[in-house]
């Protein structure tokens, strides 16, 4: 196991991470989750023994590492921007910590092939790594952390320069793999989606501090605050300004709907409704309908094949929506757009989730 207590880490007076607890069984698969700049790679850093703590302790398996360097630790870490040995071959690079270790030359090559045909790198044994694409070298590096049978592995964004197939195929055996070794596993990513594929227990940061840790659908469905909620989010989360009174919920621009059955009990008083991009569609008027209804103006409409990006504007908020097929739409034009309040996160004045959404995972 894997322990971080009250972790910290400043530099130059700037507080990077910030009294971060955390603990990681062996065998588990852990998502960090936060935007660029977050700090997920200097939280990666600190597990690693690149970096020490300011303040706090880490602990594996019951013994103290906190001013353990990196080389001492059995850890294995890849970065979005891969690092390989530009001398040595593919074979000798995914080799390489085998070599040091002077596991046998029989099981040195059993693992070498093994890792190279699961990255799609048995052809390309031979070249050096500029003798590869981008990909191709990611793939590299992803291969020599395979075979180390790391206690600990960090891999930090490692899949953003692989093509879309590839990257597929990875999230869902990269996991099995290192699962296998009973390594403990931390996958960092900017990607909410990413981080619903890979399952396993997801911790969401902003600005250097954990603000939720568990399992990750759960994390998704009820997220404990606002900040939570947004990082799990994309598109951007629509955060509207609402009153409840008695069981309906009023807000500007004529907005007006009825609360639902886990909402009901809320006392009356000021709220923020959280409501996810795809769960707005395009909507008719119908007050039989249960659903609430947002009168918008077009600013932006992106189509994605299958799917539009629709940005309106209503008053001084600014909606996102992700609508299924082609929506013609143009700057300018008024829309309605629906939701079920069913599928709202309700937060309170101080952020913190006042009422979680019923069917948050509905398309």
């Amino acid at each position: 196991m894997l322990e971080l207590k009250s972790v910290g880490k400043s530099v130059g007076g700037e507080t990077h991470i910030r009294d971060v607890s955390l603990e990681l069984t062996r065998g588990s698969l852990n998502v960090l989750l936060g935007p660029t700049l977050s700090g997920k790679t200097s939280l990666m850093r600190l597990m690693a023994g690149l970096d020490a703590p300011t303040s706090g302790t880490i602990v594996m398996d019951g013994k103290d590492v906190t001013g353990v360097p990196v080389r001492q630790r059995n850890v294995a870490m890849v970065y979005q921007q891969f690092i390989n040995y530009p001398a040595l071959t593919v074979y000798e690079n995914i080799a390489s910590p085998l070599r040091i270790q002077k596991r046998p030359k029989a099981e040195i090559d059993e693992k070498v092939r093994k890792a190279a045909a699961l990255m799609k790198l048995t052809d390309f044994l031979d070249r050096t790594p500029l003798n590869l694409s981008g990909g191709q070298q990611q793939r590299t590096a992803l291969a020599r952390a395979l075979v180390k049978d790391a206690e600990l592995v960090l891999l930090d964004e490692p899949l953003a320069n692989l093509d879309y197939k590839l990257r597929e195929e990875l999230r869902e055996e990269l996991p099995k793999l290192f699962a296998e070794t009973g390594a403990i596993f931390v996958y960092a990513t900017t990607e909410p989606h990413e981080a619903l594929l890979l399952g396993g227990r997801t911790a969401t940061l902003s600005e250097g501090r954990i603000t939720q840790f568990g399992e990750t659908a759960e994390v998704y469905r009820e997220p404990r605050d606002i900040v939570t909620a947004r990082t799990f989010s994309d598109p951007p989360l629509n955060i509207l300004p609402v009153e409840k009174r008695d069981e309906e919920f009023h807000g500007r621009e004529g907005l007006r709907f009825r609360a639902s059955d886990g909402q009901r009990s809320l006392p009356d008083g000021s709220y923020k409704i959280g409501i996810r991009p795809h769960h707005l569609s395009f909507g008719t008027s119908e007050a039989s309908d249960g659903l609430a209804h947002l009168d918008a103006v077009i600013a932006i409409s992106e189509v994605t094949g299958s799917q539009s990006f629709i940005h309106a504007d209503r008053g001084e908020n600014r909606i996102v929506a992700l609508v299924h097929g082609v929506r013609r739409v143009e700057p300018g034009d008024r829309i309605q757009l629906s939701f079920d309040p069913a599928n709202c996160l309700v937060f309170g004045e101080d952020g913190q989730t006042a009422a979680a959404a019923t069917r948050p995972l509905a398309a």
